[in-house]
């Protein structure tokens, strides 16, 4: 099994009377990574996808939860997410039931998290898990195996399923895309038309590491440009994309309100798109480079409680920084270059307005980059 980053952190939250609730896309190993940690207890498993178990935890009472549960001392909620008031349920689980540790995992964050974010208010460990990262990667192949296969890894991506079936990435790819990806999406938003989403998918795909136009993306979808915004918001907390913010403050030609859109997973982008082409043959390999910089550092933060903040820079002229971190008011500005020969000066525009540290980030050095060790975030 793939030893995954966040489990000593998790062992630590075992016992002490909240639930542990973990959230992440569909197929990344949240139920594995549960099933691990409780694998030596005698577990009641709920599963929220299955119909019967969704009618017998919505608006029960608390007698009804104590047949449910029954002497168990470990209870696991799996795809919560699914279950019309969840959130009260598992309130009822943690006030009533309190020698019982309760597990809750769900694969959209806008329905479990406004479901369960007031009944559960303090009552809670939350933690995300998204597909499987480099250090995990490498931890688990070693460091030589690693590194010969990062072109691989560009193209098809992190998700347990690739990584384990080598050899059958583009058909594990393709189901996950058809079977998964959207099924949240398509349940919470009510979209009637899959093919419209599909369409605004595609078109984030073809431009991830640019910046994205609203207004182009309504006239390309043919939706109006608040529908566009609202149905990336719901890509977003269902985990298929993420946001980053441009920066600005002082500098004048700075373009302030610009984002830029890349995906959790290089596989899902290019099974969206159809191209699993080796990287010597794309043309899109700096988008594939920058793409998975920006996913594995969202993960090392995210894993590591790193508490900092992400943008890109821009202005008029056309000057850009592809990334940003600002932490304890501090900035680091990274260009991203797949080939050392090919790297350029960062901004003076933007190091002497903020006085930042820089780097650029290639296939030679990268592994600084997306493994934080403890003195890059103490």
């Amino acid at each position: 099994m793939i030893r995954r980053t966040l489990s000593d952190r998790i062992k630590e939250k075992i016992g002490l009377g909240k639930a542990i609730l973990i959230t992440g896309p569909r197929q990344v190993g949240k139920t594995t990574l549960i099933r691990q940690l409780i694998a030596d207890e005698d577990v009641r498993f709920l599963d929220g996808d299955d119909p019967s178990i969704r009618a017998q935890l919505t608006y029960p009472n608390t007698e009804q939860i104590r047949t449910l549960i029954g002497n168990k001392k470990v209870v696991f909620v799996d795809e919560a997410q699914m279950v019309e008031g969840i959130g009260l349920t598992l309130k009822i689980i943690i006030d009533q039931f309190k020698d019982v540790q309760l597990w809750i995992s769900g694969s959209s964050s806008f329905d479990l998290y406004d479901r369960t974010i007031e009944p559960l208010t303090g009552r809670k460990w939350a933690y995300q898990l998204y597909p499987i990262s480099w250090e995990e990667f490498e931890q688990h192949v070693g460091y030589l195996k690693s590194e010969q296969q990062i072109e691989r890894r560009l193209v098809y991506g992190f998700y347990p399923e690739v990584i384990k079936n080598q050899g059958y990435e583009t058909e594990i790819l393709n189901e996950l895309t058809n079977s998964y990806l959207y099924k949240d999406v398509l349940a919470y938003a009510d979209i009637r038309k899959p093919e419209i989403l599909d369409n605004l998918v595609r078109a984030l795909a073809l431009q991830i590491g640019q910046e994205v136009n609203y207004s182009e993306l309504s006239r390309l979808i043919g939706l109006d440009r608040n529908t566009i915004i609202s149905y990336i918001d719901i890509l977003e907390k269902a985990y298929v994309v993420f946001r980053l913010r441009s920066f600005g403050k002082n500098v004048r030609t700075e373009i302030r309100k610009a984002r830029k859109i890349y995906f959790y997973d290089n596989g899902i982008r290019n099974a969206i798109i159809n191209n699993f082409d080796p990287l010597d043959l794309r043309a899109d390999k700096g988008a594939l480079w920058e793409n998975f910089l920006v996913s594995e550092r969202i993960k090392q933060r995210e894993y590591k409680l790193v508490l900092a903040r992400s943008y890109f820079w821009r202005t008029t002229q056309q000057q850009e920084i592809d990334y940003i971190e600002e932490k304890a008011q501090k900035l680091s500005a990274f260009e991203f270059k797949w080939n050392p020969k090919k790297t350029k000066p960062i901004s003076k525009t933007f190091t002497r307005a903020y006085e930042a540290q820089t780097a650029t980030i290639t296939r030679e050095n990268f592994r600084n980059f997306v493994i934080m060790e403890k003195e890059q975030y103490a």
